[in-house]
């Protein structure tokens, strides 16, 4: 089982200084990167976490598919190709990476939860879901769990040593804390039970 602790990831400023991101996880090169930074458009997927501080442009990822999502803070006015979008917290939307776009914050600083795939090779998708303390929700394989807020814990769905990170061979549940991450798996499928709210991203890879 293998979490990504949020506490440990390192912010990076953007070019144009009106924020930083925290990469969660990505993908390039046709193996896994899921704790490796990547530069800008040299992954196929990328998850992060954006504070977003200031009005401005985002950089351009042509060939791409974004799914930005606000978990913090109360609204996000985005413009993609001069159409502009008010985001509220907790409601993904989806727009093409090569299109020109910027923000402005009426309310206030933000937190975007940011997943970019390549448009042919995946399909990213970001599902918030209420949690609860009586039925678990498992985290499969291609998915990443993502505390947003709340209370919560994580175990293996299934007995058996594990590998990962904070959890023994016991399967004792382990503490997440806010915006900690998850990495599923389907042989050790982790479950997570708590109050609050997680966000699901699944990247599915496009066959045919």
């Amino acid at each position: 089982m293998q979490i990504i602790r949020f506490a440990d990831l390192k912010p990076q400023p953007w070019r144009n200084g009106g924020g930083v991101t925290r990469e969660l996880a990505s993908h390039s090169g046709g193996t896994s990167a899921d704790t490796t930074s990547a530069d800008d458009g040299a992954f196929d997927w990328r998850v992060s976490l954006a504070d977003v501080t200031s009005a401005g442009d985002y950089s351009p990822f042509p060939g791409m598919e974004r799914v930005l999502t606000v978990v913090e803070g109360e609204l996000l006015l985005l413009a993609v190709d001069g159409t502009e979008h008010p985001l509220e917290k907790y409601r993904p939307f989806r727009f093409p990476g090569g299109a020109a776009s910027s923000s402005a914050l009426p309310t206030g600083d933000v937190r975007n939860l940011n997943v970019i795939a390549r448009e042919g090779a995946f399909k990213a998708y970001t599902s918030i879901i209420e949690l609860s303390k009586k039925r678990a929700h498992p985290v499969f394989e291609g998915q990443l769990g993502v505390l947003l807020q709340g209370q919560a814990t994580v175990s293996p769905g299934n007995a058996g040593p594990d590998a990962g990170s904070g959890a023994g061979p016991d399967s004792a549940p382990v503490p997440l804390g806010r915006y900690d991450a998850v990495v599923g798996s389907d042989s050790q499928t982790p479950e997570i039970l708590g109050r609050g709210f997680l966000a699901v991203v699944s990247i599915d890879p496009v066959t045919g």
